[in-house]
């Protein structure tokens, strides 16, 4: 919707992460029938997924970002960058209610434009779903099965209810997830192994979980260079 609201988009880009749920890319190319755009999917090239980023690297997550954002997302993002060195206007898919974040990106992002055609047409979140349906534009599956945001399945960012439904809709990767921890000795939630968590802990509804869009690449991004 920020891409359909917004004004002269030279390019969009999409980085692309096996872990996600197949049913992204059918949206993705649905989004490039409406929009009348190619969107350029980008993807790491050094890195398989998540597995192998945990793997590699022996991290599942930290208090400062999980290394699947750098190394999936934000990686690969700079590198685009470093061929395309133009100045950059980056636009937003913060929403009505996300006014807060708008202040941290202006003043942490000096050195970019911004647009944030969301916040412009005082659009929510759901709103922003309203409006794709009425357009014949289905929203990606992970929404229609209760989660927040489309993120990969198993996001290590996730909490106890995250978790707990994760276990029930996709149980081969909550096993794989939870042998993992216990292989590199830490847990995606702090202080709690999957292979510990009971079923009845945690409620999504109650949960606020990150949204792995290019804001947390940038802002995680900014604040590794200013240490």
């Amino acid at each position: 919707m920020a891409c359909y609201l917004a004004r002269d988009i030279d390019k969009i880009i999409y980085t692309h992460i096996p872990d996600q749920h197949p049913d992204s890319l059918r949206f993705l190319h649905d989004c490039e029938k409406l929009l009348g755009r190619e969107i350029e999917i980008l993807q790491s090239t050094e890195y398989k997924g998540v597995d192998d980023v945990i793997s590699k690297k022996k991290c599942v997550n930290t208090p400062y970002g999980a290394p699947c954002t750098r190394y999936l997302k934000r990686q690969v993002r700079k590198e685009w960058e470093k061929k395309h060195c133009e100045h950059h206007t980056y636009v937003w898919g913060y929403d009505i209610n996300e006014k807060n974040r708008v202040d941290r990106v202006l003043e942490a992002m000096t050195d970019f434009d911004h647009e944030f055609p969301l916040i412009e047409h005082g659009l929510s979140k759901a709103e922003c779903h309203g409006i794709a349906d009425n357009l014949g534009l289905r929203r990606p599956i992970m929404y229609d099965m209760g989660y927040p945001n489309n993120n990969c399945i198993g996001c290590v960012k996730g909490g106890m209810g995250y978790w707990n439904k994760i276990r029930v809709d996709f149980p081969e990767v909550f096993e794989r997830r939870a042998k993992q921890e216990r292989e590199i000795g830490c847990s995606c939630i702090n202080g709690v192994y999957l292979d510990e968590l009971r079923p009845d802990r945690g409620r999504m509804d109650m949960e606020v979980m990150e949204d792995c869009t290019i804001a947390c690449q940038l802002l995680t991004q900014y604040a590794i260079d200013e240490d």
